[in-house]
C-alpha cells in the first residue's frame, strides 16, 4: 500500500473536490434525451495513473450520463452515479474509471465492441462494477437498437438475423452475459463486483417505490450468489432511501421534462445513489479506507447553532438561504432581507423554507464562524440551496474597518494573512475560491446551488449596475462548478426603474442597503419571479402562481 499522501493545504481543502462538467443553461427544459452510442462521439476515459489500482465501471447511461448527452444543463440535466462516485474517491489511491455508455445492454455493450477495449485496461487486483439491466428489457431484435437480452439466467439462447446489423448473432439470457463479465474480469486477475439496476421512479399505490425483484434486479442478485461475487443490491437501497424521503422529494431528484422522466436521474438523484455505491463499497472492504475522501473539514472548530433547533421534514424538499442582511435582518432597526418574506410566496404544504442568512456576514465569514457546517450538515438530496453574499465581501483585508470579513477580488488562488482580533491568523482567499466551496459541497450533498448577485444599493441603480464584478465572478462560477445563477442586482434593478426614484426611496430603512419590509417584499417577488424561471422549471411546482407583479 503506499504510503498516506500529506495533509491538504488549506487551499487544497477548500478546493478538493473536482469540477463539474458541462454546465451552460438553456433558457427552455429540453425533451427527454434518448442515449445512444451508434450517434455521439465515445470519449471513454482511462485509468489516469498507470501505478495505481482501479474500480472500472461498465453499465448504461444511468452509471454514465450528463455531458456526454450535451444537454447543457448543469446538475438539472441527466447524470448517471458514476460521474459523482469519482468525487468520493481519492485520486492519489484509486483510478476511478467510468467506461458505462448509454443507450447499452449486456448484450450490445459486448457486441459493439466496447468490453474488449475495456477489457485491455484491466489489471490483477483490480475492481470491475458491473450494472445493467435498463436496456436488456428492449426488443431482442428491430431495426433501431436490437439491444434487448432473453429473459431470466438460464441458458435458453436465439439465433437472430439482426434488423439493425444485418448480422447473425445469437442472443443469451441476462444471466449468461453476467456470468460472461465475471468469467472474463476473475481470468484477469480483478474483482467483479455485480450491482443491480437503480429503480425507476414509480410507486405503488401506498407511495412506495416498486422493486425490480422479480426482473433484472432479482436475476442480478441470483447471478451473484451462484458465482460468489459480492453484490451491490441498487434496487433495494435505493428503493429504501426513495421510501424514506416520500414521493415529493424524489421527484426533484429527476429532470423535469415532457414526457415525465423516471429512468435517468439528474445529479440530486445521482448523488444519492453514488452514496449508495460508496458505502457498499466500504461495508465490503472492496476498496482501502484511505481510498475514500473525508468530508472537506470545516473553518472553524464549533458550528454556529444558526436555525439548528428547527426540525426538518424529511419528506418534503427543502429550500435554504445563505447570505448577509439583505437576506435576513429580523427586523433591527426597521431593516428586513427579503429571504424574510419569501415563504408566503412559497407553497409551504410541499417545501419547506430555511433561511440561514446572517447580517454582517461575507462569504468568507459565514464559512470561518461555522455557519456554513451547519447548513451543509442539514442538506439532503433534493434540496435547493440559494447563495447571496457580496454586500460585504468587498472591504479590504487587513483594514480593520473592515471587520476581518473583506476577501480578495476574482476568482484566482491568490491568498492573503490577516490577524483576528483574538490573535489568530486567517487565511484570506478570492470570492471565488469561497464560492465554488459552497457549489461544490452543496452538489455533493446532492442539493441544487443556485448563485444570486446581490440585490442592488438604493443609490446605485439609476445610472449603469451595482455588484457588476460580483455578479460576474457568480456567474462564472455557477458555469463552471455546474450552479444555477440569477442576476438578482439586474431583476431588482429593472423594477426600481420601473417605480421611479421617489417610490424607490421609500422602500430603504437606512441610506443606501437595507431595505424596509415593503423593500423586502418587493425583492422577495422578484426572488419568486426568477425561481420560476430556472431552467426546467425547477422549483415552479413548489411557486403559486403570482397575481400581477410585485409591488411595494
Amino acid at each position: 500500500m503506499t504510503p498516506r499522501r500529506p495533509v491538504l493545504s488549506a487551499l487544497g481543502a477548500l478546493l478538493a473536490l473536482p469540477l463539474l462538467e458541462g454546465c451552460a443553461q438553456p433558457a427552455t427544459p429540453p425533451a427527454p434525451v434518448l442515449t445512444d452510442p451508434r450517434t455521439p462521439p465515445l470519449n471513454l476515459p482511462e485509468p489516469a495513473d498507470a501505478a495505481l489500482p482501479s474500480l472500472l465501471l461498465i453499465g448504461d447511461s444511468t452509471v454514465r450520463n450528463g455531458r456526454d448527452d450535451g444537454q447543457g444543463l448543469g446538475a438539472l440535466g441527466q447524470w448517471g452515479w458514476g460521474h459523482v462516485l469519482a468525487r468520493l474517491l481519492d485520486p492519489t489511491r484509486v483510478n476511478v474509471v467510468n467506461r458505462a455508455i448509454g443507450g447499452l445492454s449486456s448484450r450490445t455493450y459486448r457486441s459493439a465492441g466496447h468490453w474488449e477495449r475495456t477489457r485491455a485496461f484491466i489489471r490483477p487486483g483490480d475492481r470491475v462494477l458491473i450494472q445493467f439491466g435498463h436496456n436488456d428489457a428492449s426488443a431482442v431484435n428491430d431495426n433501431s437498437r436490437a439491444r434487448g437480452t432473453l429473459r431470466g439466467i438460464g441458458p435458453e439462447q436465439q439465433t437472430i438475423d439482426n434488423l439493425l446489423t444485418g448480422q447473425r448473432e445469437t442472443v443469451y439470457s441476462y444471466g449468461a452475459y453476467l456470468r460472461a463479465y465475471i468469467a472474463e474480469i476473475r481470468a484477469a486477475g480483478a474483482t467483479p463486483v455485480l450491482c443491480s439496476p437503480i429503480p425507476r421512479k414509480r410507486f405503488d399505490a401506498e407511495g412506495r417505490t416498486l422493486r425490480g425483484r422479480d426482473r433484472h434486479a432479482g436475476w442480478a442478485q441470483a447471478v451473484a450468489a451462484e458465482q460468489g461475487v459480492a453484490f451491490i443490491d441498487l434496487d433495494l437501497l435505493v428503493a429504501e432511501r426513495y421510501d424514506a424521503l416520500g414521493p415529493l422529494v424524489v421527484d426533484q431528484l429527476f429532470p423535469r421534462t415532457a414526457p415525465e422522466e423516471r429512468v435517468h436521474t439528474n445529479w440530486a438523484g445521482a448523488a444519492l445513489n453514488a452514496h449508495q455505491v460508496r458505502d457498499a463499497l466500504r461495508r465490503l472492504a472492496l476498496l482501502p479506507d484511505a481510498a475514500f475522501l473525508p468530508a472537506l473539514p470545516a473553518l472553524t472548530a464549533a458550528p454556529a447553532p444558526t436555525n439548528a433547533a428547527e426540525a426538518l421534514d424529511p419528506r418534503r424538499p427543502a429550500l435554504f438561504l445563505v447570505g448577509d442582511s439583505t437576506v435576513r435582518s429580523n427586523g433591527q432597526n426597521g431593516n428586513w432581507g427579503w429571504g424574510e418574506f419569501l415563504a408566503p410566496l412559497l407553497d409551504g404544504e410541499r417545501l419547506q423554507l430555511r433561511n440561514h442568512a446572517m447580517g454582517g456576514r461575507s462569504t468568507r465569514t459565514f464559512l470561518r464562524e461555522g455557519r456554513w457546517a451547519t447548513v451543509q450538515r442539514q442538506l439532503r438530496p433534493g434540496d435547493t440551496l440559494l447563495i447571496q453574499f457580496g454586500h460585504n465581501d468587498g472591504g479590504r483585508v487587513g483594514d480593520p474597518a473592515a471587520k476581518q470579513r473583506g476577501v480578495l477580488p476574482g476568482l484566482g488562488p491568490q491568498t492573503a494573512q490577516e490577524v483576528l482580533p483574538d490573535g489568530r491568523t486567517e487565511t484570506v482567499y478570492s470570492f471565488g475560491v469561497y464560492l465554488r466551496r459552497y457549489v461544490r459541497e452543496a452538489l455533493a450533498a446532492g442539493a441544487v446551488p443556485v448563485i444570486l448577485a446581490p440585490v442592488p444599493h438604493k443609490d446605485r441603480w439609476q445610472q449603469g449596475r451595482d455588484f457588476a464584478d460580483f455578479a460576474d465572478w457568480g456567474r462564472q462560477v455557477a458555469a463552471e462548478e455546474g450552479a444555477l445563477f440569477i442576476d438578482l442586482t439586474l431583476r431588482v434593478t429593472e423594477r426600481y426603474r420601473q417605480l421611479g426614484a421617489a417610490r424607490v426611496e421609500a422602500l430603504f430603512a437606512d441610506a443606501r442597503t437595507h431595505t424596509n419590509e415593503a423593500g423586502a417584499r418587493l425583492n422577495a417577488a422578484c426572488v419568486a419571479e426568477a425561481l420560476r424561471a430556472l431552467p426546467q422549471a425547477w422549483l415552479t411546482p413548489w411557486l403559486p402562481p403570482l397575481t400581477g407583479a410585485p409591488a411595494p
